[in-house]
């Protein structure tokens, strides 16, 4: 995916297979970005201090995609009304890589 090397998170956002070019058009007319949906994961649960697992947490579906390189300044800051996240800012700096499986953080590791 030249190009398109930012990846986003879109928590608690189902799009389903079957809607991936509605979902890439409201992007751009929303936006005015180019992106490539990626997938969708449902989160594990919370963890709590001691390192147990939260009860009643985990399993909310979040949106993968990836947002083209050119685009990327413009979509910074409007993003935040919609709770997009950078993929870094999500299991990186707020530490919340416990949420998405071992399997998928290293298919997915940060780029910055």
């Amino acid at each position: 995916m030249e190009d398109y090397n930012q990846l986003c998170v879109w928590p608690a956002t189902i799009v389903g297979e079957e809607d991936k070019k509605e979902f890439v058009d409201f992007m751009e007319d929303t936006f005015g970005v180019r992106v490539k949906y990626y997938t969708e994961v449902l989160t594990n649960p919370d963890i709590d201090e001691d390192g147990n697992e939260v009860e009643d947490t985990g399993g909310r579906n979040d949106l993968l995609f990836h947002i083209h390189d050119d685009d990327i300044m413009k979509f910074a800051s409007p993003r935040f009304e919609y709770g997009i996240r950078w993929w870094e800012d999500v299991i990186k700096y707020n530490d919340n890589s416990h949420l998405y499986s071992k399997e998928f953080l290293n298919d997915n590791p940060p780029k910055w």
